[in-house]
């Protein structure tokens, strides 16, 4: 089958290689010009943390050793107080789990080679959809050119244009709701050849209505995003209120970032998005076009989970061709009992925006990951924490929600048993 992915990201790479190991003939089709030649833009949105569902999927191609090789493990937040007191929280109770931060430019580049050294997978870059008829199967290109497909998968982010036909169809819906926050990238540059931080952590300056994190980077520099309101991002409109907001807000990292007011003002805001889009896919004749990652279903990036969902997708999409014998739209179909799932890692990733930036630093979100890691350790295998099962399982989205639920109930019961009995027992030793 010939199959047309619109898209040379993250996903539109991975997904062509699990399509190629099928047997099945690609194209990507990517807006952009090969940014191995390029080279990368920066200034937006560059960092990512790949934990175990995005690794699950490359290990299923044979790709999370060369990945994992150009990442930094990550084994725990490390959090910076006004007055710039550090405190390390481990992501797991055994500290044996991390996250890995690379550079997206990095990994899109080791996914175009993977993808383009696959048999009977081509990519055409400098082709920017314009045009798409469901019916017919006919794509038209920014440049004039057009050609056909029977199976078209969105793969081309957020503002898909593929998404954008789909949107006008009856019967389907779409939901996108912004965060009154902006971000934007900065950057703490090596010290003396070292890096000026840990660099076996993931950042975070939390300040309640906003905040700040940083991830490192090969060349031992960091990469830090800022999440601000819109107004506040705005109001920083000269050099002498950059300085003085980040000298008052972050002095430890005021102190490490010479190249501050440049990269303020130079960087572009990016927005905070969460998009739902339902169904995932049209057949119309002998024609099916359907979404996959960011296209189908864009979330914030406060778990982490973006990168990591959208490959997971493609080991579920795999798994729907197996199951259908590799009927495009019947798989594309089943494919949709992912939503749940992403529906589920949606919400989470906008509730743990306000755990990021309002909670981590107060003692009693400290007390509360000190009793979960001690369940975990007591009760290994029976007990889990949320963060544990989202970024280091590959436990379906929605089966985490319901096992913390259940977990919850249980040491809610636990909890109540025990203080019953420790009552009892002291109301027989007065007695005595």
């Amino acid at each position: 089958m010939e199959v047309t992915i619109v898209g040379a990201g993250l996903v539109g790479c991975l997904l062509a290689c699990f399509l190629a190991r099928r047997g099945h003939e690609v194209t990507l089709y990517e807006r952009r010009p090969d940014p191995r030649r390029a080279g990368a833009g920066g200034g937006r949105s560059i960092n990512l943390a790949i934990s175990e569902r995005g690794v699950d999927a490359l290990r299923r191609l044979g790709l999370d050793r060369e990945v994992l090789g150009a990442a930094i493990p990550m084994p725990g937040r490390m959090m910076h107080a006004l007055d710039g007191e550090l405190t390390f929280q481990p992501y797991s109770a055994d500290r044996g789990h991390a996250i890995n931060s690379i550079g997206r430019a990095e990994l899109n580049r080791i996914l175009l080679d993977a993808a383009t050294a696959m048999p009977g997978v081509k990519v055409l870059f400098e082709h920017r959809l314009t045009g798409l008829d469901e019916r017919t199967g006919r794509l038209e290109f920014g440049s004039g050119a057009t050609a056909r497909a029977r199976v078209v998968i969105g793969a081309d982010g957020a503002h898909s244009a593929v998404r954008a036909r789909l949107q006008a169809l009856p019967g389907v819906g779409f939901i996108q709701e912004y965060l009154d926050y902006g971000y934007k990238e900065l950057t703490i540059p090596p010290r003396d050849g070292a890096y000026a931080m840990e660099p076996g952590a993931l950042h975070i300056w939390p300040r309640g209505r906003a905040m700040m994190i940083a991830l490192p980077n090969p060349d031992r520099s960091f990469t830090c995003t800022l999440f601000w309101p819109h107004d506040d991002l705005a109001a920083l409109d000269t050099p002498q209120r950059i300085r003085a907001r980040f000298a008052a807000e972050y002095p430890d990292a005021f102190e490490l970032m010479p190249g501050l007011v440049e990269h303020y003002q130079a960087n572009p805001v990016g927005h905070l998005v969460t998009m739902r889009c339902s169904p995932w896919h049209v057949t119309t004749g002998e024609v099916t076009a359907g979404l996959i990652g960011d296209a189908a279903h864009a979330i914030v990036p406060f778990y982490g989970q973006g990168a990591n969902c959208g490959f997971e997708d493609c080991v579920e999409l795999d798994r729907c061709l197996d199951e259908t014998g590799d009927d495009f739209a019947a798989a594309l179909e089943l494919f949709e009992r992912r939503k749940a799932d992403t529906d589920v890692i949606a919400r989470l990733a906008l509730d743990n925006f306000v755990e990021m930036r309002d909670k981590v630093g107060s003692r009693l979100f400290l007390a509360g990951k000190r009793l979960e890691h001690a369940l975990e350790r007591a009760l290994p295998g029976r007990y889990a924490s949320r963060y544990e099962l989202v970024s280091f399982s590959t436990t379906p989205y929605s089966e985490v929600e319901r096992r913390v639920t259940r977990q919850r109930r249980w040491a809610a019961a636990a909890g109540l048993a025990a203080a019953l009995l420790a009552a009892g027992l002291t109301r027989t030793a007065r007695r005595r």
